[in-house]
């Protein structure tokens, strides 16, 4: 009977985790936290002008970047089928046989000037890169602990300093990815069961071995003080991952101790310990109605993986990353797209290409994505498949891509991704419109209006202006 109620517990609590990690809400009784984070506190005022920016941004640029690009998928000549930087926990490397990657770890392609650049050209407004990720290994300068990019490699360089110097300089907000309680080369430190986020936490190595909270107070809260103040106004993003039971309430609340230090700061809902965070985080997916009345993020790749791998070339198309953009700033949410560079520090030419051709239509429509709210019409933009289900067993949606609409005071954006036959038809209008015309035409020139009833009908050209997205803009009272 203990070994049912001890596996019934790890079961239940690891569920728990997850449901976190996806943005659900458990039915359970609310924890008391030890200590309140500033969400608890903060005036409703005082929220809207920390989020603002972050609101206003809705495309970012995520970064997964570590040791894990030197293996790039491959170990010892077997190809890992799951995501690259997870390779040590899918093929059981030992701790001594990951940490002999880092002598060979010299990215000196690495430009901190392009990559900032890069996200600048595709019109993402601010950057989140992995400083430590589930292998342990932190990609800044660490004095709490030696197995760091400067103290390691050959490289000797701290690329978050140089990130955070050229997004000063470039305009762009830097933030920091940190796996808080997942570590697979420290002692104490957490780590899933293969590619299975629902196991209890294991160890396929003795040098794993020890206690979570010593390596919670001498790595992981020393390093996030590092990173919250060796950087200047950066990072003004904190983004946790992989919450494990291990992450208490009592623990958890010691590094909201130190977050609550940067009242700017904006942190997600993966900390653990039943801490909500700021922004709710689906990966992967566009949720069907996304989160109304919350902040949302939906983190995505642009192949396949998440850190390098050389044998991922299923490269999604300018097309669909576009549309994800659209579609996701028509719920009101914030579109986190991944790169992934090689061990060299290069991104690969498909994403630099993909980024730039979304750049292109952003500098035309950009208007009707930016500081925009969610749509105002009730039209579905998909249905749920009865015969598929997605990764938490319900029924998967499937999107439909006709068109989307985004809206500020005054106007409302029509994003046409198929193009009509004459007129564009809209049985309701949420506000009363007093005119149109194509946000790509610079002379704003007006498009016939004809109204009937609560219907109104946009005679349009017969070509888009781009075949991914055109938008109509309507002026409104």
């Amino acid at each position: 009977m203990n070994r049912i109620l001890t596996t019934l517990t790890l079961l239940l609590t690891a569920a728990l985790a997850q449901a976190q990690v996806e943005g659900a809400k458990p039915d359970t009784t609310p924890t008391i936290h030890p200590v309140h984070a500033i969400q608890d506190t903060e005036t409703p005022a005082q929220r809207d002008a920390r989020m603002a920016w972050w609101r206003e941004a809705r495309f970012g640029m995520f970064i997964h970047w570590g040791l894990y690009s030197i293996p790039a998928g491959t170990w010892q000549g077997k190809q890992d089928a799951h995501i690259g930087e997870w390779i040590m926990n899918d093929m059981s490397i030992s701790v001594a046989d990951y940490k002999a990657l880092a002598p060979q770890f010299n990215p000196t392609g690495f430009s901190a000037h392009d990559i900032v650049a890069l996200a600048k050209s595709a019109g993402m407004k601010y950057i989140v890169i992995t400083a430590k990720h589930h292998d342990g290994f932190a990609m800044f300068d660490s004095k709490a602990d030696p197995f760091n990019i400067v103290a390691a490699t050959p490289f000797h360089r701290d690329p978050l300093k140089e990130l955070a110097e050229e997004c000063r300089k470039q305009g762009i907000k830097l933030g920091f990815y940190y796996s808080q309680d997942q570590d697979w080369t420290a002692p104490g430190g957490a780590a899933y069961q293969k590619a299975g986020h629902l196991a209890p936490t294991y160890h396929w190595d003795k040098a794993q071995d020890g206690d979570f909270a010593s390596y919670l107070h001498t790595k992981a809260i020393p390093q996030l003080k590092e990173l919250l103040t060796n950087y200047g106004e950066f990072p003004a993003v904190i983004w946790f991952d992989t919450p494990s039971r291990d992450m208490t309430p009592q623990l958890a609340s010691e590094i909201v101790t130190l977050l609550n230090q940067h009242p700017n700061l904006i942190w997600n809902n993966r900390l653990g310990g039943t801490y909500k965070g700021d922004t709710e985080t689906p990966e992967q997916y566009i949720p069907a109605n996304g989160f109304p009345g919350k902040d949302w993020e939906s983190c995505m790749t642009i192949n396949d993986t998440w850190g390098y791998k050389s044998f991922d070339t299923n490269f999604k198309s300018t097309e669909t990353l576009l549309r994800n953009l659209i579609d996701i700033a028509s719920k009101g949410g914030n579109y986190l797209l991944n790169i992934g560079p090689d061990s060299h520090g290069i991104v690969p030419q498909p994403e630099v290409d993909r980024l730039h051709e979304i750049g292109k239509w952003l500098a035309v429509n950009g208007e009707a994505i930016y500081n925009t709210q969610p749509t105002l019409f009730t039209t579905p933009t998909g249905s749920f498949s009865d015969t598929e289900n997605d990764k938490t067993g319900k029924p998967k949606f499937i999107p439909t891509w006709n068109w989307r609409s985004t809206t500020k005071p005054g106007k409302i954006y029509l994003e046409i991704f198929s193009w009509p036959h004459g007129a564009f038809h809209l049985d309701q209008l949420p506000r009363k419109v007093n005119g149109a015309y194509l946000l790509a035409d610079p002379a704003h020139t007006p498009l016939k209006l004809t109204r009937t009833g609560d219907a109104l009908d946009i005679q349009l050209p017969a070509q888009p202006t781009n075949s991914i997205a055109t938008v109509v803009v309507l002026n409104t009272d």
